[in-house]
């Protein structure tokens, strides 16, 4: 028997997804994963409903892979993840191509214990979920109504994760969450997270923990000394501040003010000189002026993120800012997006001139046959979602770190060479 498996949405849901799996293939003893959905008797989806996009790629999915009950040899439609606790009952009565399906609270705590995992990307940089849910309760986001409460997952089962992880090839650990930065506080009474970080740096063979999704609200001077003192945490941090303007801000419920933004902002650069600091924006919030507009646009200008991504402002049924007055057309919505990102290229292109004559570790992650040129990422970027290093000459081994010298740029990327050292 041969199961498939999409995974849609953030990387948390990949962390579920490689557990779901793996409870799958224990449940149908001798069976094995496809990467050809044709080929499938079972096929397992995972879904994202966070913003309208992401619901519409879950269903679109799950009619695609429908068909191959037509087409192919597939017997089993499975869907699980946050549509399916969003929409069950509409999911059971307009979607009846399914035939088995699982909500977040049907499986998450199952999950969330020391299961084994089943590699679904590079084997090289996995993700390590370390916590569940959020209590932030941003009054954009569905999160916590389809995750529930924010729970830690226990230091010690965090580490036994990373250590298979390891042991089965990871280098690079990126720590994920809702939210980072508050680990450890409802299991041990005070953040955790420079005592996890600390922690991981001691297994043996792993090079690079880098985290994401940290408050900045939460951000404190032991988790700032960890990341500058620790050799194997990356100086990135993601940073999502959603807007600058103090109105807005406290609209989307959110626990910093602009002047406190750039405070935290500005200590975290003296603290860690060399810090990457990725950020997300909301466009488009309901009722955001023209001045709230030209507020985050002066403020990405003097702050100038090394990386940043916008979205634009989705209106989601069971969330306070779904009601609220003054929503923002659609095609506003994309004007302010677009602006954002032309002035985000400008700095971008800027930063990345900044770097030429820089040695950096990089970690080759594949190849581009048609440049005859290697792919490699440095501690600035995230998979996936951040910049490339590219380096002329024969194809490498991914997973290998090497010192590359930056002699150029390509827009956003990085052209390299590499060092004697690296040979």
């Amino acid at each position: 028997m041969k199961l498939y498996l999409e995974s849609l949405g953030c990387d948390k849901n990949r962390v579920d997804s490689e557990k779901l799996l793996s409870e799958l293939l224990e449940k149908y003893e001798g069976s094995e994963v496809t990467l050809d959905p044709s080929e499938a008797d079972i096929a397992i989806v995972n879904t994202c409903s966070f913003i309208g996009p992401a619901k519409e790629e879950s269903i679109n999915t799950i009619l695609d892979l429908a068909e191959y009950k037509k087409s192919g040899r597939l017997k089993k439609l499975i869907v699980a993840g946050c549509l399916v606790e969003r929409y069950k009952d509409e999911i059971r009565k307009e979607l009846p191509e399914i035939d088995e399906i699982a909500s977040v609270k049907d499986y998450v705590r199952r999950l969330d214990s020391q299961m084994k995992r089943v590699e679904s990307g590079e084997r090289y940089t996995r993700y390590l979920k370390i916590a569940e849910g959020c209590d932030k309760y941003c009054s954009y986001c569905i999160i916590p109504r389809l995750r529930g409460h924010f729970r830690s997952i226990p230091m010690d089962a965090v580490l036994e994760e990373a250590r298979e992880l390891v042991e089965d090839g990871a280098k690079e650990l990126i720590l994920v969450a809702q939210e980072t930065t508050l680990y450890g506080t409802d299991l041990y009474g005070k953040k955790s997270l420079h005592l996890l970080l600390h922690a991981l740096s001691e297994i043996e063979g792993l090079v690079w923990i880098r985290v994401l999704y940290c408050y900045p609200e939460e951000i404190e001077l032991p988790l700032m000394e960890e990341l500058r003192d620790n050799p194997k945490v990356c100086h990135y941090l993601d940073l999502p501040i959603q807007h600058s303007s103090d109105r807005l801000l406290k609209a989307m419920n959110r626990k910093t003010r602009r002047e406190e933004l750039k405070e935290k902002i500005a200590l975290l650069r003296r603290e860690i000189p060399d810090i990457c600091l990725r950020t997300t924006l909301i466009t488009g919030f309901p009722g955001e002026t023209e001045e709230d507009f030209q507020d985050v646009l002066s403020f990405i200008t003097e702050e100038r993120f090394d990386r940043l991504g916008v979205f634009p402002y989705s209106q989601e049924e069971g969330t306070p800012a779904a009601s609220m007055e003054n929503q923002i057309p659609e095609s506003v919505k994309n004007k302010r997006l677009s602006r954002i990102m032309e002035l985000q290229q400008e700095i971008a292109f800027q930063k990345a001139e900044e770097q030429r004559g820089r040695i950096l570790k990089a970690l080759i992650t594949g190849y581009d046959e048609e440049e005859g040129r290697v792919i490699l990422r440095s501690y600035m970027d995230s998979p996936e979602i951040d910049s490339f290093i590219f380096v002329k000459g024969p194809e490498r081994v991914s997973g290998e770190f090497v010192q590359v010298k930056v002699v150029d740029t390509e827009g956003y990327d990085l052209i390299g060479e590499y060092c004697e050292s690296s040979q």
